[in-house]
């Protein structure tokens, strides 16, 4: 009788490979990102020269995604998000944010969309593109399933014409590639949902309002305006066959219950998460710096109990958030379904630690702490934005609460 074959389980020990990505990228954050972060703060504008050295270095680049997408661990992601976060959360996901319209050509394309559209969201050093994922409108988003953009089916010519209003697009309007996801048959609301590519250059496509921000201030957030933007029928994620099977299983109660967006937002929320601990390292390392050279009462401020104290809860729910992030991300590489939401638990859980923790770290370096002298101040309102988007922390919360009861909780 043959032995039963062993269930794979995680191993989290970084090797050879985890750790010199590692160093790499957080030496790029220290030499490059961080000394940059507090100008394009304060400029409030993409920060297009930092990311040519990114370019550069081979950190914006598709071989890059490659490279850590077939890391058959699935830590290669937010190893590289913690330490790049680490420098500056603005910057960072200047970088990082065509990563989401990447992964929404991953996540719905054909390996022919996949092998067009991916690569020319990045370009090359000296030539850059960039990405940008549209999903969010004014009216719809936490909830997708009051989406209005429409995309209707030209057959005479082959074309989807879409039109509507998308926000809170990282990349939104500047991207030469935009990843929109609109309304195909609005009966069946999110699941009548399909995702698209605009191509750049595409007439109808505009720039709406630009965001300005509490936090990651160097990130470019605005509207994008769909004015009967007419693009091939080879730009539907997936193809028009794909598409009519999936909605006739659905007319028939068989269909998926998912939809495009959501596809996305499941595959980059563990990276998300690492991206907040990367905040909230930051703020706990320079907190703890702080706390053992600041001498009050003639003795460090390390050595009272309540110092102390905030800075081992910090480091305890750090470790905690890391450790649920590096789970998903594994589970998620080998397929394993996420039964308990485990993707939306290490996102929630390292949203609001990035929030608490750098609101203690303030508390900690006190009046200096609420200064611009310190980056700690800049760490805090870039924290906010982790219990906001892709998915607030109150949906996180619901999803996980749906997943661990079975009930449909509203």
């Amino acid at each position: 009788m043959s032995e039963p074959a062993v269930p794979s389980s995680p191993s989290f020990e970084l090797g050879p490979d985890h750790l010199e990505l590692r160093d790499w990228v957080h030496g790029f954050a220290a030499d490059v990102v961080r000394p940059a972060a507090s100008e394009w703060d304060e400029r409030e504008e993409f920060p297009w020269a930092i990311v040519e050295e990114a370019a550069k270095a081979g950190l914006y680049s598709i071989d890059f995604v490659l490279a850590q997408s077939m890391d058959e661990t699935g830590l290669g992601f937010p190893v590289a998000m913690e330490e790049l976060f680490w420098g500056d959360a603005g910057i960072g996901l200047s970088i990082v944010g065509t990563a989401l319209a990447a992964a929404g050509v991953s996540a719905n394309g054909t390996p022919e969309q996949v092998a067009e559209w991916v690569p020319a969201m990045y370009g090359s050093p000296g030539d850059l593109k960039l990405g940008a994922f549209c999903s969010s409108e004014p009216d719809a988003g936490s909830d997708v399933g009051s989406m209005r953009t429409r995309a209707v089916y030209d057959e005479k010519t082959d074309e989807w014409v879409l039109n509507g209003t998308k926000t809170w697009a990282t990349n939104g309007g500047i991207a030469d590639v935009h990843v929109v996801t609109a309304v195909v048959d609005p009966e069946l609301r999110t699941r009548g949902q399909a995702s698209f590519v605009v191509p750049p250059g595409t007439p109808g496509l505009s720039q709406g309002q630009k965001f300005h921000k509490h936090g990651i201030r160097a990130s470019h957030t605005a509207e994008v305006v769909l004015d009967n933007v007419r693009i091939p029928g080879s730009c539907l994620l997936g193809g028009k066959e794909k598409l009519d099977a999936r909605l006739a299983r659905v007319r028939e109660g068989s269909g998926s219950r998912g939809n495009a967006s959501m596809a996305t937002f499941e595959r980059t929320r563990p990276a998300v998460g690492a991206q907040a601990i990367g905040i909230a390292r930051a703020a706990y390392e320079v907190a703890l710096d702080y706390a053992k050279t600041r001498e009050q009462f003639g003795k460090p401020i390390i050595e009272n109990q309540a110092i102390a104290f905030a800075l081992a809860d910090m480091a305890t729910s750090i470790e905690a958030s890391r450790l649920l992030v590096w789970r998903a991300a594994w589970m998620a590489k080998q397929g394993k379904q996420f039964e308990n939401a485990e993707g939306s638990m290490s996102k929630l859980f390292a949203g609001e630690t990035a929030i608490k923790v750098t609101g203690q770290a303030m508390q900690i370096l006190g009046g200096n702490g609420f200064t611009r002298d310190y980056p700690v101040e800049r760490w805090a309102r870039d924290a906010r934005i982790y219990t906001i988007f892709e998915g607030t922390s109150e949906i996180q919360r619901l999803v996980i609460a749906r997943s661990i009861s079975g009930a449909p909780i509203r």
